[in-house]
């Protein structure tokens, strides 16, 4: 962590801090929509991290060319991922469904690891992990069908939930891949690195949504969202949760990721106006016990913002 922060360095306070932060990028996401399009916000969040980056990464510089020659697939692959695809299918998703509806499919992402391990990566399904599994994509089938039988029996979904699975399916991929990444880097110089990558693979889309003609409405709650998503979930949160996962461990730090199917619903109840319904609250019991039995005894699964 940059000396800068260390004055925070108490893990707890990070972990709390950065699930707060990541549940704050589905609210403005959605509160957004209107003003900032959604490769735009992906756009514009990720070229301000990079700016809060660069001055900690630049020291490390020497070592970027090497590092892009020698592993330049890998670093593409997980910069495409993680940053051009996550973030903007999710923003794409907020354009139709709700904040709550999206963090709640968001937190599948731990089962999606599981799923995609057993199918690319030949590991074994346990038996309490098959159960999470179940568990966890009834409570997602809960979600996305708003809790009626008959969206089911129609396929009639709100094409955000689907975008927003798309975007769980994404990140589940990138930390697969994150085992892969090059040992020794900097992390200061590897977030760097991708996002200035990432940055490369949304240009088209961002241009190509500019000549469809959607483009900012600069408000001050417009450049507000900007402003947020980009110092806080993008850089601030990356860098806390690093720091706590280092002190405390993957499996404690990966707890208090479950406080953002709280938090969400109730940011997002104060700010935006949405309502909690039954559905939501079975969506969420499920998910979470699914993932609760997944992760035993293993620690649980990353998630991000």
């Amino acid at each position: 962590m940059p000396s800068f922060f260390r004055r925070f360095d108490n893990p707890w306070l990070l972990l709390v801090l950065t699930a707060l932060f990541w549940s704050g990028n589905w609210v403005v996401g959605r509160g957004a929509r209107g003003d900032v399009p959604p490769v735009a916000l992906a756009f514009w969040r990720w070229t301000l991290a990079l700016a809060c980056t660069l001055p900690f990464a630049w020291p490390h510089r020497k070592l970027a060319w090497p590092a892009l020659r020698a592993h330049w697939r890998i670093l593409g692959a997980l910069a495409l991922l993680g940053i051009t695809g996550y973030n903007t299918l999710a923003y794409f998703g907020l354009q139709y469904t709700t904040a709550t509806n999206g963090v709640l499919l968001n937190s599948f992402i731990p089962i999606v690891i599981i799923g995609l391990g057993c199918a690319f990566l030949g590991k074994r399904l346990r038996a309490l992990e098959a159960l999470g599994v179940s568990v966890s994509l009834a409570g997602v089938t809960v979600i996305v069908a708003h809790g009626e039988l008959a969206r089911l029996a129609s396929l009639s979904f709100n094409p955000g939930d689907l975008w927003i699975m798309l975007s769980v399916f994404v990140w589940a991929g990138y930390t697969l891949l994150l085992g892969r990444r090059p040992a020794g880097l900097p992390p200061m110089l590897l977030l760097a690195l991708l996002t200035a990558i990432g940055l490369a693979g949304l240009t088209p889309f961002y241009l190509w949504e500019l000549a469809a003609g959607r483009v900012i409405h600069a408000t001050p709650a417009a450049l507000a969202s900007i402003v947020y998503t980009g110092t806080l979930p993008a850089f601030l949160g990356y860098v806390f949760w690093n720091r706590a996962v280092a002190q405390v461990g993957a499996a404690p730090a990966g707890l208090f990721i479950h406080l953002m199917p709280v938090a969400t619903p109730l940011l997002s109840a104060v700010f935006l106006g949405e309502s909690i319904l039954p559905y939501h609250l079975a969506g969420m019991a499920l998910i979470i016990s699914g993932i609760f039995l997944s992760t035993r005894p293993a620690g649980p699964a990353h998630l991000h913002a």
